[in-house]
């Protein structure tokens, strides 16, 4: 591959995965009025990447990032969001797979014909946080448990 194609497609990685990601320093700056705003003791939470009671969204933004999940609610007392935040987990499981139409075996394979044992992996989503909001200030949140 030549030097400067080469380059050029590092390149292009490099700025397409700095793109996707957001990290706490490009929150604090896409949102610096709101940071700026807070308190010295929500400053230094957030700069930790931890939210507490009495937080507005941004904060809780700048510190956890976007929410995957956003529900909104009404009770009597007024309007109540709640932002929910996913995890990724790999569950490994084993199954049996014959020869055939569907099998890993079924074009061209002239050897093994029996079945097999594979051991595979699937991508679960599992809730990791949620943060419950009265108007637009922090009510209450929680973790859970990676399963």
């Amino acid at each position: 591959m030549k030097p400067s194609l080469l380059l050029a497609l590092s390149t292009l990685a490099w700025f397409s995965i700095g793109c996707a990601t957001s990290t706490l320093d490009s929150r604090k700056q896409e949102r610096y009025g709101s940071y700026s705003s807070l308190s010295s003791e929500q400053k230094a939470s957030v700069d930790v990447g931890e939210i507490k009671v009495g937080m507005s969204m941004d904060a809780v933004y700048i510190a956890w990032g976007k929410p995957n999940q956003i529900l909104a609610s009404e009770t009597a007392a007024g309007m109540r969001t709640r932002w929910i935040y996913t995890g990724t987990r790999l569950q490994g499981y084993n199954y049996w797979t014959y020869p055939g139409f569907y099998g890993p075996y079924s074009y061209g394979y002239r050897g093994y014909a029996g079945p097999s044992f594979v051991h595979d992996y699937a991508v679960l989503n599992y809730v990791r946080a949620e943060v419950i909001f009265d108007g637009s200030v922090v009510a209450e949140w929680r973790t859970l448990p990676k399963p």
